[in-house]
């Protein structure tokens, strides 16, 4: 039994949804417009204000699919509705970002910069306030594109368990290790 697949997805006031023959699930919203190609053999109600996703039969990969896709569309519900936001914290002497137009530098202590072109479906700023680590602000509705993105400008400076210097998530707790001690 797929317990998320089984919850039905809610369809919040300005948001619609349609189901095509092909099983193409399109989605708009006052934010914008997803779509997402469903499997066959997965089937997709509308229920007044609910969206259910029900499996033909209980084989495991039925099971499988009916909990992902039920949770792909209700991403994309909340996307459209809502959008999603990651920010990420840029912590070490001399770290910087600036963003322009759709690039986005890193200076993050290596000999050069770093230059990323990111999606247009991605709307980005990068703050630098005195006396406070720059933050990158990441927002979009797709949450698959947008975690992509930001665990890629992550992995350029990950945060070491030593001093913490690296790109993190705002919130995030890192752990950390003691340091060498000195020998009696």
């Amino acid at each position: 039994m797929s317990r998320i697949g089984n919850l039905p997805v809610s369809v919040p006031e300005g948001v619609s949804v349609q189901v095509s023959e092909t099983n193409l699930v399109t989605v708009k919203g006052p934010k914008g417009e997803l779509s997402q190609q469903v499997n066959p053999d997965i089937k997709i109600e509308i229920r007044e204000k609910d969206l259910v996703v029900s499996r033909p039969s209980e084989s495991k990969q039925h099971k499988s699919m009916h909990g992902l896709y039920r949770s792909l569309i209700n991403n994309m519900v909340i996307g459209v509705s809502k959008a999603y936001e990651i920010k990420l914290e840029l912590v070490g002497v001399g770290y910087r970002a600036e963003s322009k137009g759709q690039l986005l530098e890193l200076s993050l202590g290596y000999s050069h910069d770093i230059i990323i072109e990111l999606p247009p479906e991605i709307k980005f700023e990068a703050k630098t306030e005195r006396r406070s680590n720059p933050v990158i602000t990441l927002t979009s509705i797709d949450k698959q594109l947008i975690g992509h993105v930001a665990s890629k400008i992550r992995s350029f400076r990950k945060p070491e368990p030593y001093k913490g210097k690296g790109i993190k998530f705002v919130g995030e707790q890192i752990r950390r290790k003691a340091g060498k001690s000195a020998s009696v």
